[in-house]
């Protein structure tokens, strides 16, 4: 068998994908928080993704991906028995795991993949986990059955009402705590607002809260200063430094600020790839 292919695909939805990955050296060394870099092909665009699960035995790792550049969108096309170009990893630092109580774990759209492995690793560690799922509708909501099985408590959250409560997961998260829940600790995972509302909400509740800032990197080594972000007031690096940090002294703003500079240039690559529909290395 050879490194970096693809032994499973499967659509979760329209624009969400999941690989099962033959990559035997990082199978054996992942931890709950840790991602890889991925390219498709050769002079591909190198692409951060967070591990969702891994099989030292099996030499697998599992990843998923959503669809939204040029890049994710080539990645999604790739079916079974394909390669990726290059699978590098594992990178960042592990979420660090004890026993805090009660964790809340919460999960937006594809973060729902992300915090899937760091709600295991603390049920592992004898906590009391409760899952708050959110997306914007039910097609966009995955990993419901697993999230559940290493939950003590799940709560699924959608904008237009298609499943669980209408609503956004501070919705959930503040209902949860109302009705008696305790929490010490949260960690979240999802698009920048999302994180930076619940961040504000878990501090208001009593709850340590913490952020991944998975959105905002790039090259996954701290080499090229893309993800450098403000916390506590000194400068960090996502790849390197996190990506989950302490998210009380996050400035969420800046953040924003910053990754929404090149979505321009984003959209008109995607644009013409859609238009020529092939890429330069074949993949369709």
């Amino acid at each position: 068998m050879q490194e970096n292919t693809i032994l499973v695909k499967e659509d979760l939805s329209d624009v969400v994908s999941k690989f099962v990955i033959y990559k035997p050296l990082i199978a054996k060394t992942a931890q709950a928080g840790q991602f890889v870099i991925l390219r498709g092909c050769e002079g591909g665009e190198r692409i951060p993704v967070t591990l969702v699960d891994w099989d030292a035995q099996a030499g697998t790792i599992t990843v998923i991906i959503q669809a939204i550049g040029k890049s994710t969108v080539m990645f999604n096309s790739l079916k079974q028995g394909d390669q990726f170009a290059n699978v590098a990893g594992p990178l960042g630092t592990p979420v660090e795991i004890k026993n805090y109580g009660t964790v809340a774990v919460v999960g937006g759209g594809v973060g729902i993949a992300e915090v899937y492995p760091i709600a295991r690793a603390f049920k592992q560690a004898g906590n009391r986990v409760v899952s708050v799922l959110g997306a914007r509708t039910k097609s966009l909501l995955i990993l419901e059955e697993e999230m559940r099985a290493v939950s003590d408590v799940t709560v699924c959250a959608t904008d237009d009402g298609s499943h669980g409560q209408k609503g956004m997961v501070t919705d959930a998260l503040k209902s949860i705590v109302e009705g008696g829940e305790k929490i010490q600790a949260g960690f979240i995972i999802g698009p920048i607002p999302m994180m930076k509302f619940t961040s504000l909400l878990m501090d208001k509740l009593g709850i340590e809260p913490h952020a991944s800032l998975n959105p905002i990197m790039l090259d996954g080594t701290g080499m090229c200063g893309c993800c450098r972000v403000t916390v506590d007031g000194k400068v960090r690096f996502a790849c390197v430094d996190g990506p989950m940090f302490p998210s009380r002294t996050i400035d969420f703003d800046e953040l924003i600020r910053r990754t929404s500079e090149y979505k321009p240039m984003e959209a008109a690559s995607l644009q013409q790839y859609e238009k020529d529909h092939v890429c330069k290395c074949g993949l369709h």
